[in-house]
């Protein structure tokens, strides 16, 4: 794989007061040792360490990426930090980035797209998927990795698979989140997969189908005389200038869901986008200085200061920032409503 694009430019609310617009969950460890966005790097790493990796982010985080990548950095890995005016979703970024790395791999090489914010293991799983889906992006496919669905999950979009292609499979159809008897439906059929929402192109095909069908995205970028020349210049006027013209729209709208050249992997690896209280809780070890607790069990804790926890049970404790958080397992979906709250408040 000749370049690794991730995004990092997410501020979601689901994993409140942890994760907020200061400081998104990609910066965040819990209780890992390294956070989201420096595992994605080291897996992206892995896959190829001499590749191109560039990372594209909001403006506004992007000193703090650039602090977290430091290290890898000072290990001689090639990575680059473009930060996007205005948030544009997954579509605009990933073009941007693109363009980036056109100029430095050219239309031949291959493109891993990443999101910063999910965990993957075990990693030599990773790597040998992405193989596959490198060597049907050589022959021209966009490579989705799909998901073997474990429950009728109504949260993540779905794929559903057609014949086979090589080492994986093409496209037949991209699927809304379901209703709960829907999801129970794809997931007795076998042929539906969850959309992880990572992807590999030839930087040709990716270029190719951007012409296709999204020249809302292209166009301001060459009225603009950006798409031979983007740069990592942070206060570029012309970048502002077309984010201001572009829409906001994912890559799964602006492309996947039009084009004929998709082909999906069945991944073999494990994959969580963690995009809950519950999930965190369920996958990741927690952090504390210091945490009590007396004839109580399945709680919890991730904080910054010492917590004591006294006859309850089945409870998730969240202090950051000078917020708390006390939920019930199981009430993860209020969670945004609450951070909405908050923020009005």
């Amino acid at each position: 794989m000749e370049a690794i694009l991730i995004l990092a430019g997410g501020a979601g609310t689901r994993l409140w007061p942890a994760s907020s617009s200061l400081r998104p969950k990609q910066f965040l460890t819990f209780g890992m040792g390294k956070s989201f966005l420096q595992s994605t790097v080291e897996r992206g790493l892995a896959v190829n360490p001499q590749a191109e990796v560039v990372i594209v982010t909001a403006e506004i985080y992007r000193e703090e990426t650039v602090a977290q990548v430091s290290p890898f950095l000072q290990q001689g890995a090639r990575i680059t930090v473009l930060g996007e005016p205005m948030g544009r979703n997954t579509a605009p970024a990933i073009f941007l980035g693109a363009l980036y790395l056109r100029q430095r791999i050219g239309e031949a090489g291959r493109i891993l797209i990443l999101s910063a914010d999910h965990l993957i293991f075990p990693l030599d799983a990773f790597v040998q998927d992405v193989e596959k889906a490198g060597r049907l992006g050589t022959a021209g496919w966009i490579t989705v990795f799909g998901i073997p669905p474990n429950s009728p999950h109504t949260g993540y979009g779905y794929i559903e698979r057609g014949e086979r292609e090589g080492e994986g499979y093409r496209v037949q159809a991209f699927k809304e989140k379901p209703d709960a008897a829907t999801a129970e439906r794809y997931l007795r059929s076998g042929r539906y997969y969850w959309n992880s929402g990572m992807f590999l192109f030839s930087m040709r095909t990716l270029f190719e189908e951007y012409e296709r069908y999204a020249l809302d995205i292209v166009r301001p970028f060459r009225e603009a005389g950006l798409l031979e020349k983007v740069s990592e210049d942070r206060r570029s006027p012309l970048l502002l200038g077309v984010y201001e013209k572009l829409p906001s729209i994912s890559v799964d709208y602006a492309i996947l869901e039009h084009s004929r050249r998709v082909a999906m992997v069945s991944a073999t690896f494990s994959w969580n986008d963690v995009g809950s209280w519950d999930e965190v809780a369920r996958l990741l070890p927690g952090e504390s200085p210091q945490t009590i607790e007396l004839e109580g069990k399945g709680n919890y804790v991730y904080s910054e200061i010492p917590v004591a926890l006294c006859g309850v049970e089945d409870l998730i404790v969240v202090i950051r920032d000078g917020k708390a958080l006390v939920l019930k397992k199981g009430s993860s979906q209020l969670v945004r409503d609450v951070a909405t709250k908050f923020k009005k408040a």
